[in-house]
């Protein structure tokens, strides 16, 4: 690893002082200063010299950013809030059990009892030749470099929102959760506070695979909005992956369903994971449901829908077939749950 300054702020005001002078020309992830949290992902990218802060800003005595309420408006969970707490809270997993069940579908007890929310849905790719630096290709590490995952071993990268420029998948289970849900980000900047849509955090790789996400260098995530609906309890994670635990998705489905009495969809939320380079919002297959009843029939026809515009590589093909069984299966389980 690299020298590096640490500092640990011990409230808002401190923070904010450290922040002042951050650039606004380069991405967040190009910033000389990155916070930490958890760890659980700045550091391994430090140790492999895919990230190279100068400065670390440790978060954790911050204690505005953390804490997880649950109110007749709705739920807000604090970027600092540990993904064990809140896959284990009973109003989470009462109300919102997607949340819960991505949550507790991801990484190993260890992680989950250390890692932050806010971490989490920032997390970076898993992507061989982004975290590998002998290969030189990677426009993500080094923008006009070239993507060496195009024509090499592209198994477990994505079908879905890919470029010409980058086809790593987005890894996290988490954001679909917050994206089924119609959640919102909060977002800081100096003592102000603003909300975005959460699935307008991540950006698509298009042109510039090295921007990831709509955050400036000089903000950061305060919390997360999910709001009360009465059919946050109809909601459901599904996960596939190449073995049952302490494993990355191959394909996920998170959903959420309002349904009639006769099983007709008045309205669906489907967001897509282990197939896409960013939380994907599978928007016409949703629109396809509404107002149809859900058959196994109409499943399949969503699934198809959902990825009737992906573009496979010569390895991962088999997410297409996959990644449409998996939503299949995650849509007829989530309209069994009795609510």
């Amino acid at each position: 690893m690299r020298p590096v300054a640490y500092y640990r702020p011990a409230d808002s005001e401190a923070l904010e002082a450290v922040l002042a002078d951050s650039p606004r020309d380069v991405p967040p992830i190009a910033a000389k200063a990155q916070f930490l949290a958890g760890g659980t992902t700045i550091l391994d990218l430090m140790k492999l010299d895919v990230a190279r802060p100068e400065i670390l800003i440790d978060i954790n005595r911050v204690e505005d950013l953390a804490g997880i309420e649950s109110g007749s408006d709705g739920l807000r969970l604090g970027a600092l809030a540990r993904m064990g707490d809140v896959a284990r809270d009973p109003a989470v997993v009462r109300q919102y059990p997607v949340i819960a069940q991505s949550l507790s579908l991801a990484a190993s007890i260890q992680i989950r009892n250390m890692a932050s929310l806010g971490g989490n849905v920032l997390q970076r790719t898993r992507c061989t030749y982004f975290r590998d630096t002998s290969w030189k290709a990677c426009n993500k590490r080094s923008p006009g470099s070239g993507c060496a995952a195009m024509d090499g071993f592209n198994r477990a990268h994505a079908v879905l929102g890919v470029s010409p420029r980058c086809i790593a998948t987005y890894p996290g289970d988490f954001a679909q959760a917050l994206i089924a849900l119609d959640a919102q980000v909060e977002i800081r900047r100096g003592g102000e506070r603003h909300r975005i849509a959460f699935a307008d955090l991540h950006r698509p790789p298009g042109d510039h695979p090295d921007v990831e996400t709509s955050l400036a260098p000089d903000e950061m995530i305060a919390g997360f909005f999910v709001p009360a609906i009465a059919w946050s309890r109809r909601s459901r994670f599904v996960k596939v992956r190449d073995r049952e635990s302490f494993e990355f998705a191959l394909a996920s489905a998170a959903i959420a369903l309002d349904l009639a009495q006769d099983e007709v969809v008045n309205e669906a939320r489907i967001a897509l994971g282990g197939v896409a380079t960013v939380p994907w919002r599978a928007a016409e297959a949703e629109s396809f449901m509404a107002r149809r009843r859900l058959t196994p029939e109409v499943a399949e026809q969503a699934a198809e829908l959902a990825f009737r515009h992906a573009e496979p590589r010569k390895h991962n093909a088999f997410k297409i077939a996959l990644g449409r069984r998996t939503l299949e299966r995650a849509l007829l389980e989530t309209a069994s749950i009795e609510v």
